[in-house]
């Protein structure tokens, strides 16, 4: 009767990991969207401000840019902190400890994995990067579809690619 009582409770929590139920905790409110204009004159990391990390996201479609026509979200803690599009990086400021971050393509798209996960305690004074870049993906829809990866990514990449890509200015549209 135990194992029985212990093996229930055991499937219930897993149950409760229900990943949309993450994916809403990192995310911000669906409806949000954003519209995106590339500021080339940006490209070296800043230094956190005091008592807070900094974060960049780098939105990497390699040297041909091949998904140009989406933009990407980025959800921090349940809150949208901005987006992006083409091969570009946003960056933003967290506070120290736990956190959670979502990337999600802002259009209607309906083919592929087109959210992605991620989670990260940071540290005053530290920087961070994640790259998202869409990966080829099969589906039983389409033959590729596209698949959205979030990733950490090692700084001297990543200060490459800030140096080559524009940054991204968006503004919740009206």
């Amino acid at each position: 009767m135990k194992i029985a009582l212990l093996s229930f409770l055991l499937a219930a929590s897993a149950l409760a990991q229900n990943p949309v139920t993450l994916a809403t905790a990192a995310c911000g409110p669906k409806a949000t969207n954003f519209n995106v204009t590339l500021d080339d004159s940006q490209h070296t990391p800043v230094q956190p401000d005091a008592g807070k990390a900094r974060v960049y996201f780098i939105l990497d479609d390699g040297p041909f840019g091949n998904h140009q026509h989406y933009t990407l979200k980025i959800g921090l803690d349940g809150a949208w902190v901005g987006a992006y599009k083409q091969n570009s990086f946003l960056v933003t400021s967290v506070k120290p400890g736990e956190h959670h971050i979502c990337a999600n393509v802002q259009s209607n798209a309906s083919i592929g994995h087109l959210t992605a996960l991620a989670h990260f305690t940071a540290d005053a004074g530290k920087i961070y990067y994640f790259r998202t870049r869409f990966l080829p993906g099969i589906t039983t829809l389409y033959p590729v579809a596209p698949y959205l990866d979030l990733n950490p990514l090692d700084s001297d990449e990543a200060k490459y690619l800030i140096a080559s890509y524009p940054l991204s200015v968006s503004h919740p549209k009206n």
